[in-house]
């Protein structure tokens, strides 16, 4: 029977989402990838366990997680029926609809019938009565954001979550989602954007939104699916997310690229840390994201990202440099 980590809240850092109540884990774990029904079981189950040991509190997962759909959220329910079950307080577990789950006009995007439709299922893949967080996943251009918003605030009142998030909201999409989610009574608790090294596009208004709404922010793909690691140093491994050309593609890892995460890893050496560990400190820099949610295929990946926790603090000469770096200009010296 699995024991939990009597000091698990000792060294992890928790922050506050936006102005709530709630304080989640610096560090989160999805189940994006490696969680599915063609993974290894006791290798998704060794990586929950050790995450919570290290005080990683929050799980987040989606409808269409697996492959196949829908697995990563039963491969989590068997574990969490095992494992976590006398822990259910001290978790935030999190799921979305939004993008393509089953056929017909029903099962994708933001009507109320797909969103609540797509929770139960969710519920019932979980074993679990409620979702700590119930996030819609993307907008619905086709869809009044009122009815998207609306079927979260019935999730809430309803029990079957207990706080409301977005994610892939523009900044323009989220001020109007905050003030939707207000007026209902339902305050949006936290957005979820891909943010990283690579992708700077938070930064153009977003997290301004979000600091100015009190809403709390966690941050996908701060490693740049695995970019901004150690693996691409040598060019793209035969074995990489970029050689399947699947959700990473060859194409944008051409020798620009790869020369920036070069220069990026001599940069990390200098604090002291892999490529990896100053990705996730970088996205962790700003005091309005809440928690960087990683993803990992092994238990010593879990540990490897907590390790950045122990150097979150950049000079602004660094900052400078990696701007500089980013922006194909290695002596760039603006400031932040």
């Amino acid at each position: 029977m699995y024991v939990a980590e009597s000091k698990r809240y000792d060294s992890m850092q928790y922050r506050r989402s936006g102005r709530s109540g709630i304080q989640l884990p610096a560090i989160s774990l999805g189940l994006w990838h490696n969680f599915g029904g063609v993974d290894h079981f006791e290798n998704c189950r060794a990586m929950l366990r050790r995450a919570f040991d290290l005080g990683i509190t929050h799980f987040d997962l989606a409808n269409n997680y697996g492959p196949p759909y829908g697995s990563a959220e039963e491969t989590f329910g068997q574990i969490f029926k095992k494992d976590f079950l006398p822990y259910r307080d001290e978790l935030i577990i999190s799921t979305k609809a939004g993008y393509d789950m089953w056929p017909g006009p029903y099962g994708d995007l933001g009507s109320r019938k797909y969103l609540l439709a797509s929770l139960d299922q969710s519920l019932k893949r979980m074993g679990i009565a409620y979702v700590d967080i119930f996030y819609h996943h993307r907008p619905d251009p086709d869809t009044p954001m009122e009815e998207s918003l609306g079927a979260l605030d019935t999730a809430v009142r309803s029990g079957r979550a207990l706080y409301a998030g977005i994610s892939n909201y523009d900044a323009e999409q989220a001020s109007r989602a905050t003030k939707i989610l207000r007026d209902l009574g339902t305050p949006c608790l936290i957005h979820q954007p891909k943010y990283s090294m690579f992708v700077r596009e938070p930064e153009k208004g977003l997290l301004d939104v979000l600091g100015k709404e009190g809403v709390g922010s966690i941050v996908f793909s701060p490693l740049a699916q695995g970019l901004l690691t150690n693996r691409y140093l040598q060019g793209i491994p035969s074995d990489s997310r970029a050689a399947r050309d699947f959700f990473l593609k060859k194409k944008d890892v051409g020798e620009d690229k790869l020369t920036k995460i070069r220069s990026l890893n001599e940069i990390a050496k200098q604090r002291g840390q892999t490529l990896a560990e100053m990705a996730v400190a970088w996205v962790l820099r700003d005091p309005r994201v809440t928690s960087a949610l990683v993803g990992t295929s092994k238990v010593s990946q879990v540990d490897d990202n907590v390790a950045a926790l122990k150097n979150l603090k950049f000079s602004a000469e660094e900052l400078s440099k990696i701007d500089g770096l980013l922006a194909g200009n290695p002596s760039s010296q603006n400031p932040r």
